[in-house]
């Protein structure tokens, strides 16, 4: 018989063993970027032998009985026990998802590993007669430490299932279209080459007296240290030194010198991301950066297919991503989103405003980080002016390597502006305050009381910011607000903390509500961020309000924050940023892992399935509420009601929605305000009814009672 792997559109047959053969070539070459080329061949020869069944073979030849292919490759291995049973969990979930051990007590209609393995499967033996099973001796690598064996084995697996992933689609993707359709993007090396002839003008400047000449001593000194061996590194650059650059410079240095395959940007906000992105299109060419984020849509036009295909597996050589889509993709248990998995190793991983790295999954965080460094040959940089405490997270062995050439004095030279605590004011003295500036920022920590606070100023030129406006609306409303702040016209906005990062704004005075010690200088960043007024005219002032609100997830931040002040320390120094994370880590303790992902992977039980549903960084206690206000997203909500819930619709959504806290919600749900947009979406997605609810000066109205009616 001739065994089939697959049949075309066109009617050609694909051989199962050449299938098996071209996957595990293709799945050892990925697992060779960390040393695990028989492993990766192995799984990949293997994943597929419950095709050779007979009721396969008449099933891919028009049968319309369905056959578990996935399981015969699994219990194989697993037969075999010791390092096979490591690719047994691979095997069994390529298509299914990784699944959980399971217990002794688990039947075969269980999803879990042990249950399958008691599956009665179809007769598979005749593969014995094309394909042999390799021989595996030891790991490609040990554990540097004994107690964390069974985490050290669960991303071996998940990088092991992402070769294996990737590999079969590629293999089948070939076979199917004919020819190979994806571009890889040009090499480091040239990539190099255009962002050092970039550069090349910069260079000459060595004043240190200005901050061109500042910010050229930084990346000259970056671009150095990428001939360092690989490692854990730290880039501790005040606002304004020219971060994004030097750790580009830094990043492809280092993976030119050690043969490195890409450079990989993990970014906490979309909207620094677009900027970051764009940064580097402009130097390195856009075929060559990916953007890898829920806001990004490549798949509305066949120009942008390349990237859609890119986006499946991060092939390119630079990616700019989120720390939801990176950390939420390491621990899931889907082949689509495991995929992209193996491409991360021999890379260059910058997490940028590194603060930011999500305190409730810390600790699952920062073990996946040290298990990339050690094992699977990447360099990791911290980047940000406000450096979290993680040394104590990190095995003692691990060096952190400082890239900022003398960075006190850096801070020291950056510094344009005082940062003075007013205590507890009034609602009314804020108010005050604000009406006297003529270029201001006030950041408060609540949507409902940027609100208030913004009704209460009456005068033109007073704008407010935050996400209870749509992301449309939001950009015009900066575009106006950096009008004015350009003319020097009278300019007050009031904000959430949306504005602390990756938006480039220039104020004269700041107002900050009490937060933590790292949103306080992200917040002082925005005041005469480019330098151009007298340092003794700028100051950022920190204020608590005279009245109780609940801040979601920030009570010890405010908490150790206030300890800070009441002992004297300015936030403006390097130590009392360092003393306030080591304070915020040790009071967190075991809440660093809250959902107690690292205890999920113990004497052999790994609970692969379990954590890919429970590990979120963005937790969904949050409603989708559409505002029908503008064409496009009228037109859009048209659709949605004829043609329901599609992945196109959803993105096109997405720039005319707001999220709202349950709270929020019950109380606009009862008053009628919203209705539900198709019975796809009804459960998270509901449509703004009464749209004077929504202002173009305010955005959505929070200040909503039980109680309150909206008659149509």
């Amino acid at each position: 018989m001739r065994y089939l792997a697959h049949i075309n559109d066109k009617g050609e047959e694909q051989l199962l063993k050449n299938h098996l053969e071209g996957s595990a070539l293709l799945c050892g070459k990925f697992a060779d970027n960390f040393g695990a080329y028989e492993w990766g061949y192995c799984c990949g020869l293997l994943h597929d032998i419950g095709k050779y069944s007979l009721k396969f073979q008449k099933r891919i030849r028009g049968s319309e009985e369905r056959v578990d292919h996935s399981t015969a490759g699994a219990k194989l291995c697993w037969d075999k026990k010791g390092f096979y049973q490591f690719l047994s969990y691979c095997i069994a979930g390529h298509h299914a998802g990784l699944p959980d051990t399971g217990g002794d007590s688990d039947v075969g209609t269980c999803g879990t590993m042990t249950g399958r393995m008691k599956k009665k499967l179809e007769d598979y033996q005749a593969y014995e007669e094309e394909i042999e099973i390799p021989v595996l001796k030891n790991p490609p690598f040990q554990p540097v430490k004994e107690e964390n064996r069974d985490f050290f084995f669960s991303m071996l697996i998940r990088m092991l299932y992402s070769c294996l992933v990737d590999a079969d689609y590629l293999d089948t993707e070939i076979f199917m279209n004919g020819k190979e359709i994806r571009n890889s993007g040009e090499s480091i090396e040239t990539l190099y080459g255009k962002f050092a002839e970039r550069i090349s003008g910069w260079l000459d400047n060595n004043d240190l007296t200005t901050i061109n000449g500042r910010r050229t001593e930084i990346l000259k000194h970056c671009i150095k240290m990428g001939e360092a061996e690989k490692g854990l590194f730290r880039l501790t650059v005040p606002t304004g030194g020219g971060k994004t650059v030097s750790s580009l410079g830094f990043a492809l240095r280092h993976a030119k010198e050690h043969h490195m395959n890409r450079v990989i940007y993990v970014i906490p906000y979309t909207s620094i991301i677009e900027q970051n992105a764009k940064i580097f299109a402009d130097i390195l060419g856009a075929g060559n950066v990916l953007e890898n984020h829920c806001n990004v849509d490549y798949e509305s036009s066949e120009e942008l297919k390349p990237m859609q295909l890119a986006a499946e597996n991060w092939d390119k050589p630079v990616i700019v991503t989120t720390n939801v889509q990176f950390f939420e993709s390491i621990f899931s248990n889907k082949s689509s989103k495991c995929r992209k998995l193996h491409n991360i190793a021999n890379s260059v991983i910058i997490f940028d405003e590194a603060q930011m790295l999500p305190n409730d999954y810390l600790k699952p965080c920062i073990s996946a980080i040290e298990q990339i460094l050690r094992y699977y040959r990447c360099s990791v940089v911290l980047c940000t002016a406000t450096q979290p405490a993680l040394k104590n997270l990190l095995s003692e062995e691990i060096k952190i390597t400082e890239l900022c050439p003398r960075m006190e004095e850096q801070f020291s030279f950056f510094k344009r502006v005082s940062i003075k605590n007013l205590n507890k004011i009034s609602h009314e003295e804020l108010i005050q305050r604000l009406e006297r500036e003529n270029q201001a920022l006030c950041i408060l920590n609540t949507k409902k009381c940027a609100q208030q606070v913004f009704q209460s100023i009456e005068e033109e030129g007073v704008y407010h910011l935050s996400t209870s406006m749509y992301s449309a609306h939001r950009k015009r409303a900066l575009d106006e607000i950096r009008e004015r702040l350009r003319k020097g016209e009278k300019c007050i906005v009031v904000s959430t903390s949306l504005v602390e990062a990756g938006v480039d704004l220039d104020f004269q005075a700041v107002y900050r509500q009490l937060a933590g010690v790292d949103s306080i200088i992200q917040a002082a960043g925005r005041c005469n961020r480019e330098g151009k007024r007298p340092f003794s005219q700028c100051f950022t002032y920190i204020f608590s309000l005279d009245l109780k609100e609940y801040v979601p997830g920030q009570r010890q931040q405010i908490e150790i924050a206030e300890s800070l002040l009441s002992d004297n320390k300015s936030f403006e120094e390097l130590e009392t940023i360092k003393r306030y994370f080591e304070m915020l880590y040790h009071f967190r303790g075991d809440s660093l892992d809250k959902k107690d992902i690292l205890k999920k992977f113990n004497r052999g039980n790994f609970q692969f399935s379990t954590v890919g549903k429970e590990f979120r960084l963005i937790e969904e206690n949050t409603k989708t509420i559409m505002i029908p206000k503008e064409e496009e997203s009228k037109e859009i909500l048209d659709l949605l009601k004829i043609k329901g819930f599609t992945k196109e619709l959803m993105r096109r959504m997405g720039p005319y929605c707001v999220n709202v806290y349950e709270n929020d919600f019950r109380k606009m749900f009862a008053a009628g305000m919203l209705g539900e947009i198709s019975e796809d979406l009804k459960d998270d997605y509901f449509v703004l009814r009464d749209t004077e609810k929504y202002t173009d000066e305010m955005g959505l109205n929070l200040n909503i009672e039980y109680g309150e009616a909206v008659i149509f």
